[in-house]
């Protein structure tokens, strides 16, 4: 009986000593690919032109406040009572206007920031996986790995798959 049991053991050591020597491993390094890919610089350009006037607008908003609060200083000694408190208050309410605007404006962009970033994630993940059906890879790892060989890197072709996709 302990005789079969050890030859069992040992049949299935063998077997995955065998099954490992043919599992075709590879790596990809998803920050690069992101870093490099055409994709993403037409999602930062699409961004930055959707948000640009309304950027422009509280950099405005800001230099308004600003011109508000130096004529206050400038000024504020000789101004009567009430157009001080009228200007203080009105500087006031311009400074919530413009904190209210900016948080807005950063829940925004953030939203449609992370909208891109997932498209282009998704076209990412679609072209490891082309690549590992392709390439007949058992594994593709990404995340969390602290080294890999350059051998089983395939970063490279990920970035030059992505690059020939339609923008």
């Amino acid at each position: 009986m302990k005789m079969k049991i050890a030859l069992f053991l040992g049949l299935l050591l063998i077997a995955n000593v065998s099954f490992a020597e043919d599992l075709k491993v590879g790596f990809v390094n998803i920050p690069a690919v992101l870093e490099k890919a055409p994709q993403a610089e037409k999602a930062k350009k699409r961004l930055e032109q959707e948000f640009s006037p309304r950027d422009k607008q509280l950099v405005a908003q800001q230099k308004e406040i600003q011109s508000m609060d130096e004529k206050l200083a400038r000024d504020g000694a000789v101004m009567g009572a009430s157009a001080k408190a009228n200007m203080e208050k009105d500087i006031l309410n311009k400074k919530r206007d413009a904190k209210r605007a900016q948080q807005e404006f950063s829940e925004d962009f953030n939203v449609r920031r992370n909208e891109e970033l997932g498209k282009l994630q998704s076209r990412i993940v679609e072209v490891i996986r082309d690549i590992a059906k392709t390439q007949n890879f058992d594994l593709l790892l990404t995340d969390g790995v602290i080294y890999a060989n350059d051998q089983i890197d395939v970063t490279a072709q990920v970035q030059q798959k992505l690059s020939a996709l339609p923008n």
